[in-house]
C-alpha cells in the first residue's frame, strides 16, 4: 500500500499580510485557479491519497477539498508541527506519509510518486535542489508516533535531524518555491507543470 501526502494548510499567512497581501495567501489566484487549488491539484494527480489540514475559518479551502471529496482536519494551528501531527493523526490507518506545504503549488505530480516510491525502501526521503532540502518530505510508518506528538512551528526538522535521509535530486529548482509575498503569486504564470 503506498503512503499518503498530508498538505498542511493551517498557517495564519502573517507575512503575506504584512506585506499588503489580502486575506489568506492559500485563497490568493494564481493564473489556474488559488495557490492551495494548484497545489491540491498536483498532489491529486499523482494519484496518491491525500488528506488536508486546515484551519477553521478557512472555508475556500473546506468548500475546495468537498468539492474534490478530499477528507480534511480542522485544527486552529499554532504552528507547522501540530498541523502535522493533526493529519497524520487522522490518517493512522497509511503506511507512510508526505508532508507537503499548501503554499508551494509548483511541485509536480511526478515528484511526489517518487518520493512515495522511495520509501519502499528508504525510512526517510526528500527533494533536493542546488543543494536545499525541499518537500514533500516522505516518511516510513515507523515515524507515526514520533510525527503525532509533534509541536511548534518547526514542522518535522527535529525528527530529520541526524537521521539517514535519502535525497532525490530535483531538477527543477523552481518547483521547490514557496508563496510568502504578494510579489510571488505574478513570478511563475507559464509553466506550472514543469518536471523534476
Amino acid at each position: 500500500m503506498k503512503p499518503g501526502i498530508i498538505i498542511a494548510a493551517a498557517g495564519r499567512a502573517e507575512r503575506f499580510r504584512k506585506a499588503g497581501g489580502q486575506g489568506n495567501k492559500l485563497n490568493a489566484q494564481l493564473t489556474d485557479g488559488s495557490v492551495f487549488a494548484q497545489t491540491l491539484r498536483h498532489a491529486q494527480a499523482s494519484g496518491l491519497t491525500v488528506h488536508v489540514v486546515t484551519r477553521p475559518e478557512n472555508t475556500q479551502v473546506q468548500q475546495l477539498c468537498l468539492e474534490q471529496q478530499i477528507p480534511f482536519t480542522l485544527i486552529d494551528s499554532a504552528g507547522l508541527g501540530e498541523s502535522i501531527a493533526a493529519g497524520v493523526c487522522a490518517t493512522q490507518h497509511w503506511h507512510g506519509w508526505l508532508i507537503h506545504l499548501a503554499d508551494m503549488p509548483f511541485v509536480p505530480p511526478e515528484l511526489f510518486v517518487q518520493v512515495a516510491d522511495a520509501l519502499e525502501t528508504h525510512e526517510l526521503v526528500r527533494p533536493c535542489a542546488n543543494q536545499q532540502p525541499g518537500h514533500p518530505v516522505g516518511f516510513a510508518r515507523s515515524h507515526y508516533e514520533k510525527l503525532c506528538l509533534l509541536s511548534g512551528d518547526n514542522g518535522a526538522r527535529e525528527l530529520l535531524r541526524g537521521e539517514a535521509v535519502h535525497f532525490i535530486d530535483v531538477n527543477d529548482a523552481d518547483s521547490q518555491r514557496d508563496i510568502d509575498l504578494p510579489l510571488q503569486l505574478a513570478q511563475r504564470s507559464g509553466n506550472n507543470h514543469a518536471a523534476s
